[in-house]
């Protein structure tokens, strides 16, 4: 079985400028890897119609899912969901059941204001994402899921969306610490990669107050293949010594 694939793609002026740390990408990836649905791609683009709805038009070709984040809010600079209508070629319009949702939010008694408005604005046949916390909706156009960019919103959101998406076998990991540099592993470890292309092999290298060394992380979907690649890397390490 092979793992549906994903894209994230960031939008925003202040994640280009470092005004602002991006951390819904991961929080996406762990989530995403768990539910057994694979992110290839993370780009980051800026508050530019013509580049968004490039960018959309790429990932969305390539990819099961896509996942924006970012750029669905009041201001002048918000302007992800016209950029998805774009790329879709389909209107967009103030649509009955997101502005219910925003009145619920703010309560009977208040009026929506051009602002609210704004953010109740979606393109045509998309389906709309919950937001428990603000009440502003995501959505979803065929396989782009428009999420917003304030990390506790996007991972409410994430929550409402993910049981309802095609999904694979759970990514999963085993870690082993050796206390020696990368280069003094590196023709075992191509080896095993070699032999077991199934699994994902990485090499980090790190540096603390005990010393130096490189932790080799192992990732697939099959547990045995994880078992068999961590007992040749634990062989490997004995060899070392």
């Amino acid at each position: 079985m092979t793992n549906p694939t994903a894209a994230m793609l960031v939008i925003g002026d202040e994640i280009l400028s470092g005004r602002t740390r991006e951390a819904n990408a991961h929080h996406l990836a762990g989530r995403l890897g768990r539910a057994g649905i694979d992110l290839r791609e993370i780009r980051v683009v800026p508050d530019h119609h013509a580049v968004i709805v490039d960018a959309l038009n790429a990932l969305r070709a390539r990819h099961t899912h896509v996942f924006t984040s970012g750029g669905i809010g009041p201001t002048h600079d918000d302007i992800t969901a016209d950029a998805v209508a774009a790329a879709f070629g389909v209107g967009i319009d103030v649509r009955d059941d997101a502005r219910a949702h925003m009145q619920a939010a703010i309560g009977q008694g208040r009026t929506l204001t051009t602002e609210h408005l704004r953010m109740a604005r979606i393109p045509h046949g998309a389906a709309l994402i919950a937001n428990v916390i603000s009440g502003v909706p995501g959505f979803s156009v065929e396989n782009v899921h428009v999420m917003a960019g304030v990390p506790s919103i996007f991972v409410a959101m994430l929550d409402a969306l993910l049981p309802s998406l095609e999904a694979g076998l759970p990514v999963l990991s085993a870690e082993l610490r050796f206390e020696v540099g990368e280069g003094r592993i590196a023709a075992p470890l191509r080896e095993l990669a070699e032999a077991m292309p199934e699994l994902s092999i990485g090499s980090y290298p790190f540096s603390d107050g005990a010393g130096y060394g490189t932790n080799i992380v192992v990732r697939g979907t099959d547990q045995r293949s994880i078992d068999r690649a961590m007992e040749r890397l634990a062989s490997i390490r004995r060899s070392l010594h």
